[in-house]
Formats: structure tokens, C-alpha cells, sequence
């Protein structure tokens, strides 16, 4: 453990990104994933590769990155850095823009199959990818949903623990962002 960090282990916890307020000056969202569908996303998933959950806020398809990324934007937190697979880092700049910084530590060849870059090369790369976040604060926006906020959501149903999972779908509207995850 780091020097003067706090760690939050365990569940269930109050909320996402637990103890987030608007003191932070910037989110790093450090060994992140793709979302669900992703075709070249190691380990591609938004919240359970079982129930392949997918979500769509106002008509754009987003996975965690943006879910967390919305969540800190309630409070006035950019996303100032994203770290995971090649997949992760572009949807990452499709989401935040430019300014915020990526660094891939692996390129996807199959859902569950990597090719990790080697470990002192990805070490330098995200120290580096820190210092160069936090200069670009200035730069990121908060990322924030339109409310109220129109959600779609596809994920699989399981009538049975033997059985293939049935695919259904569910729409509604979400008023605040700090409840996003819990439809």
C-alpha cells in the first residue's frame, strides 16, 4: 500500500466511487475495461461478463468508463486519466476527448487473450501517463449526462442455473446521476 493512501475494500458499499466529492481535482481510472460487446476488449464487460449487461444513456452506448466518468462529473470531476487494453483507451478518447490520458498496458486478440507489453515498459509509461494527467487537469471536462437520462438496458436472464441465459431489455428514466447504476 502507497504512503498516505486509503483503500475501500469489501461490499456492499454506500455508493459508486465511494467517498467522491467535489474536492477532487481529477478521476484516473487506472486498469479499466472495455464494455460489454466490445469485440476486441480483453475481459470486455459493464458490471457482469455473466448477465452481459449493456446500457445505453440518451441513446449513446456506454459502458463502466462512462459510468464512473458520469458519476465524477456530478460533482465537477474530468477524467483526467484512463489505463487498460488498446480497445480501452480508444473508447476512453471517444468519451473524454484528447486531453485525457490513456496508456494501453496490453492489446486484445481475444475476449479472454492478451498480449501484455512488457512490465517495465507499461511501469515507466504509467508514471509517466500520471505526471502528463495531472498537467492536463486544467484541460479535461467533466464528463456529464443530459438529465433526465434515458436508459436502456439489455442484459440476460437466467430461469435457470443449467440453462442458457434469455436476452430482455428495459427502458426508463433516470433523474439523477448518482442512481444511475441502480437500474
Amino acid at each position: 500500500m502507497a504512503p498516505g493512501a486509503k483503500y475501500i475494500t469489501g461490499k456492499p458499499r454506500p455508493g459508486p466511487l465511494t467517498g467522491l466529492d467535489a474536492s477532487f481535482a481529477g478521476l484516473i481510472q487506472l486498469g479499466a475495461h472495455a464494455m460489454m460487446g466490445t469485440p476486441d476488449g480483453v475481459l470486455a464487460h459493464t458490471q457482469s461478463s455473466r448477465s452481459e449487461n449493456r446500457y445505453w444513456y440518451n441513446g449513446v452506448e456506454s459502458g463502466e468508463l462512462a459510468q464512473c466518468a458520469a458519476i465524477a462529473g456530478h460533482y465537477g470531476i474530468p477524467t483526467i486519466m484512463v489505463t487498460g487494453d488498446e480497445a480501452t483507451c480508444k473508447e476512453a478518447t471517444k468519451f473524454f476527448g484528447p486531453n485525457c490520458v490513456t496508456v494501453a498496458v496490453k492489446r486484445g486478440i481475444s475476449r479472454e487473450a492478451a498480449e501484455l507489453y512488457p512490465f517495465d515498459e507499461t511501469r515507466k509509461a504509467l508514471y509517466e501517463g500520471a505526471r502528463r494527467a495531472v498537467a492536463a487537469i486544467p484541460k479535461c471536462k467533466p464528463y456529464k449526462l443530459a438529465l433526465p437520462i434515458h436508459v436502456k438496458k439489455e442484459h440476460l436472464v437466467f430461469d435457470s442455473p443449467s440453462k442458457p441465459g434469455r436476452r430482455v431489455s428495459k427502458e426508463g428514466t433516470v433523474e439523477d446521476v448518482l442512481k444511475l447504476l441502480s437500474f
